[in-house]
């Protein structure tokens, strides 16, 4: 298991095991969020096992959130001979609890799996555990997306850094620019290797619309994982530059950049016009995210 336990014990006097099959059937308070944890976990055992949860089976996989425990994110998981018990001191520790079954699985369609008598207590040792992924310098779809934040789940990270301007692309639309995403998120090729003098010839583009950055933000959210967009600046900005050339210093001419690095273009920012470039922008931000 990654990320490890702090604590896992178990039944080494157990003769018999917790036999997870088709007569199965998940219970739970039936609010909101503990009915989107159980759907996923009975998504999560189909996936991995091909098995599907009954409806009304004799034997049960408890999902509660009522752990008393000064960490939010701590849960306990019992299995038992006729039930699996899985406490969190919230819905998300409930959630990170059932990455630990996720991982318990084999990855093969069976008819049944034998799970051994175990308790396992579980916290994280930092509050923030992120993860970066930057779709400037090669752009990612929404799958591949939620893809990536599919597996932060798995590992049970709860923060997403999203990296969504620099100097080799503009990936976010911001409605009151156009041009941000009609010039600057289209480079014409890319450098070969890290020094410049050989360039592959490849045109790079794609962004992503506000309705899909929301969709994101609430795709994450479901699985208890927050998203932090990051846009650069002072420096970082060639792509907005080669849109809004009046926003740096030297006045141009600027191109969305094809080496890698960092250029030593910047935003003028003693010019008002540039303060209030970055006002709007993080105002179309901030309401997304």
């Amino acid at each position: 298991l990654i990320p490890r336990p702090n604590n896992i014990a178990l039944d080494t006097t157990a003769t018999n095991q917790f036999i997870l099959d088709k007569n199965v059937a998940i219970v739970h308070n039936g609010d909101e969020d503990m009915t989107r944890n159980a759907t996923f976990l009975a998504q999560y055992i189909k996936d991995m096992t091909g098995i599907e949860i009954s409806e009304n089976g004799n034997k049960v996989i408890k999902l509660r959130a009522s752990l008393v425990d000064e960490n939010p994110e701590a849960y306990k998981l019992n299995v038992y001979a006729d039930s699996i018990v899985i406490n969190g001191a919230t819905p998300a520790a409930v959630f990170r609890a059932l990455q630990t079954v996720r991982k318990s699985l084999p990855c093969a369609e069976v008819d049944a799996v034998e799970m051994p008598l175990v308790e396992i207590y579980d916290y994280p040792r930092f509050e923030y555990r992120g993860s970066h992924l930057d779709v400037c310098r090669h752009f990612f779809s929404i799958d591949e997306i939620k893809t990536f934040i599919d597996m932060l789940a798995l590992h049970n990270i709860n923060n997403f850094h999203w990296h969504l301007n620099d100097d080799q692309g503009w990936r976010i639309e911001i409605k009151k620019y156009p041009k941000l995403v009609e010039i600057g998120s289209n480079r014409k090729e890319t450098v070969i290797g890290r020094t410049p003098g050989e360039w592959d010839g490849i045109p790079v583009g794609g962004y992503y619309t506000q309705e899909q950055a929301k969709e994101i933000v609430e795709y994450a959210a479901e699985r208890y994982i927050n998203v932090i967009p990051e846009i650069d600046m002072p420096g970082h900005m060639r792509s907005a530059l080669a849109s809004y050339p009046y926003l740096g210093c030297t006045g141009g001419p600027y191109d969305v950049w094809t080496e890698w690095g960092v250029t030593e273009e910047v935003l003028c920012v003693g010019n008002d016009s540039t303060m209030t470039f970055l006002t709007d922008v993080f105002n179309e931000i901030m309401d997304i995210f």
